[in-house]
């Protein structure tokens, strides 16, 4: 089997795929689209980290691909639906840069404190400057962290080491897990108005996008100071310029950017008070050491037909298990990322209960799946099948699996129910139809239901009364959204009525607006599987 390299990772894991009897390396850093074209035709998997773009293309042209591998966190460089559609494995090394980020994290923060960088330069120049590069210390001041995750985690400790306060925004953290970490759980109101220094440890979703933007800033103490070692676009760029400009934020350090490289002519590079690094949050000899070595192990392994690690578009299992179970994780993760879009944002269980066959079956990769989907719109690319119940326990949301031999009115059946800290519940239930086995959501929140577990689903609550469908696709209609399926459920006449509504596009702002301030829709969500 072949294996091409087409990014430069370790030389440990290059000499680790070399090793094995049966591979055969190809090393090939830097090749142009075409040339990867041309490599691609005999090999069986492809190590890349953040370079090479491996398209659908790409994909397409290698028809003995099983894995592709990518030494780092992100897989955006990999078209993970294009590979899932082909049956190719990808993976990806979620912990290996953990410590590497936080340490540049804490590097950035002391910069902030103390401005050594600058200092050093105009040492440089011949300077002896010892006025101008006065600092502060970080002993007794309050770090606002937002997002507790791997790395939120570690920096946490090193803040606590120094003697800083340590507030903590994550919307999904439960309070428990932030007793246990001595960390004050805050809203991020509150974050932004106590916090001396800031910084950001969240994936790149729609909902993080632009959190820290100028209404964040118009909340902060004046002087404070802001570092990202994350994702670009996390706090606004054009925003964070206007503050430092007029004083507002007094200090910025920042690893990654909207747009990179960052342009030769960013005004930040201009800005004294900005410590700008080339995105080197894993450009560790250590970091890079144990993501080079650690997709190459995973590699082999799934060459070599064992286990598989870290996969980022299927669970651990072997290929015969697979073949039984994938029709119950397709289902399973779609019930999950639809409960969590139904769900408050902060919930204390979550719990599965399994029905049919699959209690026979080895449950564990579907109940993997659902964890997946719960935290696909949470934790972004860093989520997989292996971890995502250390995400969860680490979001302090205990876990409940039952195996019921209960007789229920369908073959197969899975329940996925999110329970509040009040006690509330929401729920989902799911099965699989026909000679195709194509996942069914059958119940909603105690409702019965019939709708299509795939793409957009609008789900309204309201107070059963007459022109209620009418209006509902009227507004549709109006907003250019078509219907393309419809489940009607409710228990009495004149009370509470549901509208399960499967749609081919995304209603507008506007649209959804209008349908949360009718009087009789009690609920409007629109959620995306």
């Amino acid at each position: 089997m072949k294996v091409l390299v087409a990014d430069k990772i370790s030389a440990k894991g290059v000499a680790y795929l070399r090793q094995q009897s049966g591979l055969t390396v190809i090393e090939a850093y830097g090749s142009s689209p075409e040339k990867l074209k041309e490599l691609v035709k005999d090999v069986h998997a492809i190590a890349v980290r953040s370079e090479s773009k491996i398209t659908a293309e790409i994909m397409a042209a290698a028809p003995l691909l099983k894995v592709v591998g990518r030494a780092g966190v992100g897989v955006d460089n990999v078209d993970v639906e294009a590979a899932t559609e082909r049956g190719v494995i990808v993976m990806n090394t979620p912990t290996g840069n953990t410590i590497a980020t936080a340490e540049l994290t804490f590097t950035h923060l002391l910069c902030g404190a103390r401005p050594v960088p600058q200092a050093a330069a105009s040492m440089r120049a011949g300077q002896w400057d010892r006025k101008s590069f006065s600092g502060g210390e970080l002993f007794r001041k309050t770090l606002g962290i937002v997002g507790l995750g791997r790395i939120g985690s570690e920096v946490a400790k090193r803040a606590q080491a120094f003697g800083m306060r340590v507030l903590a925004f994550d919307p999904y953290l439960a309070p428990s897990r932030a007793k246990a970490m001595q960390v004050e759980g805050v809203t991020l109101d509150e974050l932004l108005a106590q916090s001396d220094y800031i910084t950001v440890h969240m994936p790149l979703t729609d909902a993080t996008q632009y959190m820290i933007d100028e209404a964040a800033l118009a909340k902060c103490k004046a002087g404070v100071r802001l570092f990202n070692c994350a994702r670009g676009g996390i706090i606004k760029e054009t925003a964070l310029l206007a503050a430092l400009k007029s004083g507002r934020v007094a200090g910025a350090g920042l690893d990654v950017y909207e747009d990179e490289p960052l342009a030769k002519e960013s005004e930040f590079r201009a800005l004294p008070n900005v410590v700008l690094t080339p995105h080197l949050g894993a450009s560790t000899a250590e970091a890079q050491d144990a993501v080079g070595l650690e997709i190459a192990e995973q590699i082999t392994d799934v060459l070599a037909g064992g286990i598989i690690r870290n996969a980022v578009n299927m669970p651990s299992l072997d290929a015969a298990a697979l073949k039984v179970l994938g029709p119950y994780l397709d289902l399973g993760e779609k019930l999950g990322t639809l409960v969590q879009q139904l769900a408050p944002p902060q919930i204390a269980t979550l719990r599965i209960t399994y029905w049919g066959k699959i209690v026979d079956l080895d449950a564990n990769a579907v109940t993997r799946s659902i964890q997946r989907g719960w935290l696909r719109r949470i934790s972004g690319d860093s989520v997989n099948y292996v971890n995502a119940p250390l995400l969860l326990q680490r979001l302090g949301v205990k876990m409940e699996v039952v195996k019921s031999t209960d007789d229920t009115d369908y073959t197969e059946l899975i329940a996925v129910e999110a329970i509040a800290g009040d006690g509330t519940v929401h729920a989902a239930l799911g099965t699989l139809i026909g000679k195709g086995l194509k996942p069914r959501i059958v119940g909603l929140n105690g409702r019965e239901v019939e709708a299509e577990a795939q793409g957009k689903l609008l789900v309204i609550e309201n107070h059963d009364e007459p022109g209620m469908i009418g209006y509902v696709g009227t507004l549709l209609g109006r907003d250019r959204v078509n219907i393309a399926n419809m489940s009607l459920s409710r228990q009495e006449p004149g009370e509470t009525a549901l509208m399960v509504i499967n749609l081919d596009s995304e209603p507008s702002p506007a649209a959804r607006k209008e349908l949360k301030s009718h009087p009789a829709i009690k609920l409007a969500k629109f959620a995306q599987l």
